[in-house]
């Protein structure tokens, strides 16, 4: 098999063979481009010691020398050069109490997660797959490099990164490996929330976010998200609804992945993951808030408060950034609002929820429909895509929806006599509703007017 890599990686392999060292491109740079996926990032692995590849690059960091890696950057890019190693016994599922450089690239493969990931090619040998790492891609398969049970006990977080490359890559999880998992999913607790996090992340961001299941059906999720637990054991006797709350949440996120090809606002990965986080978590608050009238019909009166608050304690404890945190329990306060198709009820509800949510919270509602009874789907999808029609026409008109975009701030009132205080907040924010009602009384001129009968009729109260 002949891989075509990029000019830096072959040149960095090249200097490394060139002073009589092994070199090779190794792991997932390796598994993606055999599945012509482009890969993120190159890892590059050596015979050669940490101090041997500092001698050979002009620039080199130190990014984990104890183990064996030095990064070389060659302009502004950098490439992560390992030396073959040995790990020693694991104590926390985490990190190796010790580690043993070796000049054997077999025992290097041996330490690594997945036979998919335990590849490696050079221009000079080839592929080098010892481990059947082609046969398991043919075959769809995850499964763990030797006995899956001690590669766990080494890093707890394997079980869930099991789960997500079988997402990412539409693959099955080998059933000793599944096992395995099941046995040691315990393990999980040791593991940091900002990995356990990354995972998460690229799990329901990918094209399977039905593994979902499979992590609940393993206890990892019990271990890691309990609340997922809930969510799937929560059933939904109800004429809107034909799955689980946790079965719903699958289906909306597999349509938000069919909608962002369709979407320019949400092909950005970061925008991305913000808006599967919201769908990922707006029904969370279904199983606190679930009650049942007489007719055996299930309820969730109150579940968006419930889940916006739920959502922020398990975003703040997988440590996300405040931003995203904000956006998403936001989303999850609004999902369920129903829009008047009028421009003045679209207007006052874009104000109401934020115009910086509004492309976010039109796309949430339609993957929610998407996931409930397909019986309902064609009134409410109408009735919201009316809605949003009527927002895009708002903002081509562009219409004042913000305090921002009143024609008028603080300072033209206190120029115009207007005296400082908190009444200058008071009379803003009574031009914003009088222009929510008529967005033409958005100029300057009409608005200081306003401002004048507004403050005339306050003291006439007085």
């Amino acid at each position: 098999m002949v891989m075509e890599l990029p000019e830096k990686v072959s040149y960095v392999i090249s200097i490394l063979t060139e002073h009589g060292f092994e070199a090779y491109a190794v792991g997932g740079c390796v598994r993606d481009t055999i599945l012509g996926r482009i890969p993120g990032d190159w890892d590059i692995t050596t015979s050669a010691r940490p101090e041997e590849v500092k001698e050979l690059f002009k620039r080199t960091i130190d990014t984990g020398i104890q183990h064996g890696t030095v990064t070389v950057m060659l302009d502004k890019e950098g490439f992560e050069v390992t030396t073959y190693r040995i790990d020693g016994e694991y104590e926390d599922n985490r990190h190796p109490k010790s580690v043993e450089f070796t000049t054997n690239l077999v025992e290097d493969l041996k330490r690594r997660d997945f036979t998919i990931n335990a590849m490696a090619y050079s221009p000079e040998t080839g592929l080098v797959d010892v481990f059947d790492g082609i046969g398991d891609m043919d075959r769809k398969l995850i499964r763990c490099v030797g006995e899956a049970k001690e590669r766990f006990e080494e890093d707890a977080l394997r079980m869930l990164r099991a789960v997500r490359f079988a997402g990412q890559l539409g693959f099955s999880i080998h059933q000793a490996t599944k096992k395995a998992i099941c046995e040691s999913s315990k393990a999980l607790k040791n593991i940091s929330a900002e990995r356990i996090r990354v995972e998460l992340d690229k799990l329901i961001t990918s094209g399977n976010p039905g593994l979902l299941m499979e992590a609940y059906e393993t206890g990892i999720t019990k271990n890691i998200l309990p609340e997922w637990d809930a969510m799937v054991e929560t059933k939904q006797q109800n004429p809107h609804h034909v799955y689980s709350v946790a079965r719903h949440t699958i289906k909306a996120l597999e349509a938000v992945g069919s909608l962002r090809q369709q979407k320019e606002e949400i092909k950005d990965g970061k925008k991305y993951s913000i808006l599967c986080w919201a769908v990922f978590l707006h029904d969370s608050g279904k199983p606190g808030a679930k009650t049942q009238d007489e007719e055996g019909i299930d309820h969730f009166y109150g579940h968006e408060e419930i889940g916006s608050r739920l959502a922020k304690d398990i975003l703040q404890r997988l440590r996300f950034d405040n931003y995203t945190i904000d956006m998403v329990t936001r989303l999850i306060t609004w999902h369920d609002y129903r829009f008047g198709e009028n421009q003045r009820a679209v207007r006052r509800a874009a104000n109401k929820i934020g115009t910086d949510l509004m492309d976010y919270l039109f796309i949430l509602q339609r993957a929610d429909i998407l996931g409930q009874n397909p019986k309902t789907w064609e009134e409410k999808l109408t009735r919201l895509s009316k809605a949003e029609e009527t927002y895009r026409e708002v903002q081509r008109a562009r219409q004042c929806l913000s305090l921002k975009e009143l024609a008028v701030n603080g300072r033209d009132l206190l120029e115009n006599g207007f005296l400082p205080g908190k009444g200058i907040g008071e009379i803003l924010e009574w031009l914003l509703g009088q222009v929510l009602q008529e967005p033409e009384n958005n100029e300057k001129e009409i608005l200081l007017e306003l401002a004048r009968e507004y403050e005339k009729g306050q003291k006439g109260n007085d």
